[in-house]
């Protein structure tokens, strides 16, 4: 039974798997959060699905938030009695990274692509809505090939309530008309549309510079809301990261 951990921003995700998938879930990233508090909720989640922390035999944890790799390294050893393993760019991902400096580049992107490119099996572009909004690509020579990267839509939706006094915080949703007819519906329009656009517009560009057409994914917690509005045809995968976890784990046991 194999235990991965995606430690984002955002969001913490973490899956069981053992064949398939048992079992998904997302947490809250709390970075002042102690490593008992988080045991609990794990202890708790697991319990819930009659999951036994011992049986867990390999665990895998990937971390884009400094203060709690550490933290979630402490926990994982003490939970599952495995030491875990901790992705970075150095490990054998069956892919080349021919950025400028490899090692900056995030190891949720590289989970990303991996997994991505499992899937694809040729040139893939793969959409995270995160935190970030960040647009992964890799080519038929298994190398990804660079990054795009936005401020992510509640990041934005974020930054226009805070900073704009007569605008309020509304939710993320997809609203009936691009033309709002009321100051949420607007703002609605202009970050879920706008975002959109933004999307396509990157993809269109990636496909010119690869000179191909890719096979386009959406994963992330957001995936689901805004993809289907696309009219490049994306496959959602929300649980993308956890099997690039699941693959990069299987080839560096």
């Amino acid at each position: 039974m194999l235990l991965t951990v995606d430690i984002g921003n955002s969001n913490i995700a973490f899956g069981i798997y053992e064949q398939n998938w048992v079992r998904h879930w997302r947490l809250s990233t709390v970075a002042n959060k102690t490593s008992d508090e988080y045991a609990i909720q794990f202890r708790s989640l697991l319990a819930e699905e009659k999951i036994s922390p011992t049986a867990i035999q390999r665990v895998v944890m990937s971390s884009v938030v400094p203060p709690l790799t550490f933290v979630f390294q402490r926990m994982l050893r003490q939970l599952t009695q495995q030491e875990p393993l901790v992705i970075n760019t150095s490990l054998n991902s069956g892919l080349t990274i021919t950025t400028d400096n490899p090692h900056e580049l995030g190891t949720d992107l590289l989970a990303n692509a991996v997994a991505g490119y499992h899937l694809a099996q040729t040139d893939c572009i793969i959409v995270d809505f995160g935190t970030a909004l960040s647009i992964t690509v890799v080519n038929q020579k298994r190398e990804i090939a660079g990054v795009a990267i936005a401020p992510g839509l509640e990041s934005a939706l974020k930054a226009l309530s805070s900073n704009t006094a007569q605008l309020p915080f509304v939710p993320l949703a997809v609203p009936p008309s691009v033309l709002g007819r009321n100051t949420v519906q607007a703002i609605q329009s202009g970050v879920m549309f706008g975002y959109l656009g933004l999307v396509e517009g990157l993809v269109s560009r990636i496909e010119t510079e690869l000179d191909t057409s890719a096979k386009v994914i959406a994963t992330g917690g957001l995936a689901e809301i805004i993809a289907p509005m696309a009219e490049h045809s994306l496959t959602i995968e929300p649980w993308l990261t956890l099997d690039g976890l699941r693959l990069l784990s299987g080839l560096n046991q």
